[in-house]
């Protein structure tokens, strides 16, 4: 049933997407916004105790109701995995930006592209130049298709193969928004008081490090099968030998690293750099807390370039491609699973 469940989802949430700031996304927040205000008290275990509750009780939550709907009506069971799916997968939630600053530089509108790029990332890109643009749209659109699609269809098909239901879907982009959500009040509410505690961040960054080590290594790989596969495993073992010895403190980024790498490998294109790092972030925009889970951290990409070929345009074309060929390999396997299922 997990491959009909995915399927409805993604049918739904292109034909009918959710609306930015909807009462759903905007409940995680409110959600997450009392939990630090409650819980925080700025040790360790109070990070972790808000973290917990943020993440763990929507989870448990999720699980309760597909347990009692399963007893009552396996088709009810079904229909509250689409659901849940449909607020938590899909490409609809952050391809927006992608599209637009794409057409953009297909017009030759580079201040357009810049503009845009400078609304969906929160950061002062009026002196990028033209390859640079398309480069952090490659970065930024990869690392939300991962966090968006990839990485909720891995943890939702996990605990769906263990009879737990969508649970795992929440987790993710629970485990996902919370550390981002904390980052961005951090730097945005401390003249209000409201920003989360440094334990707080660091339980929350620590956790979805964890969470998200397995689904971004299989994202990698499913890259390089439907990619260059070779270059991007080489791309990959590069990656993995230069940050080996780096401290766990520094590493947060890392799963984020290798995912760019992989990619860059695939589709060669190069990657990472410095380009944003340095570039002062205009007045944090109103909408950017509004947008709830399609909004992405401030933070730079931590990765240093990689080898391969400028970015262009035609490469944005590519990235399409690459994603939709991992999203076809993913429905092909889960249809096997679910197949295999029927069959035993």
């Amino acid at each position: 049933m997990s491959f009909f469940a995915v399927l409805f989802a993604l049918i739904i949430e292109q034909v009918r997407p959710l609306a930015r700031g909807n009462w759903i996304h905007a409940s995680f927040r409110r959600w997450a916004r009392w939990a630090s205000r409650s819980l925080d008290a700025g040790k360790p275990q109070h990070g972790w105790l808000a973290w917990s509750v943020t993440v763990m009780v929507p989870a448990l939550v999720t699980l309760a109701i597909h347990l009692l709907l399963w007893r009552v009506n396996a088709l009810l069971a079904f229909v509250w995995s689409v659901a849940i799916l449909y607020v938590t997968l899909g490409f609809r939630q952050f391809s927006h930006y992608f599209t637009d600053i794409r057409d953009a530089l297909d017009d030759g509108d580079e201040t357009t592209a810049r503009e845009l790029l400078a609304q969906w990332r929160q950061v002062d890109a009026s002196e990028l130049p033209r390859s640079e643009i398309v480069r952090h749209v490659i970065e930024y659109s990869v690392l939300a298709a991962h966090r968006h699609v990839f990485g909720v269809l891995g943890w939702f098909s996990l605990f769906a193969a263990l009879g737990l239901g969508p649970a795992g879907a929440v987790l993710y982009r629970m485990s996902e928004f919370a550390s981002r959500y904390w980052l961005y009040k951090s730097k945005t509410a401390e003249a209000a008081g409201e920003s989360a505690s440094p334990a707080l961040q660091l339980a929350a960054s620590r956790a979805w490090g964890v969470i998200d080590f397995v689904p971004a290594r299989i994202t990698s790989l499913g890259f390089a099968v439907v990619g260059s596969f070779e270059d991007a495993i080489d791309a990959w073992r590069n990656y993995t030998q230069r940050f080996s010895a780096t401290a766990p403190s520094a590493s947060e980024n890392r799963n984020d690293g290798l995912i760019l790498a992989a990619t860059s490998g695939a589709v060669n294109v190069r990657l990472g750099g410095e380009a944003l790092k340095a570039a002062p972030s205009p007045a944090p925009s109103p909408s950017l807390e509004a947008e709830g889970l399609e909004g992405e951290e401030r933070a730079a990409i931590e990765i240093e370039a990689t080898t391969g070929r400028e970015p262009e345009v035609a490469h944005l074309r590519s990235i399409v491609g690459l994603v939709w060929r991992s999203v076809v390999l993913w429905m092909v396997l889960l249809a096997l699973l679910t197949l295999a299922r029927l069959l035993g």
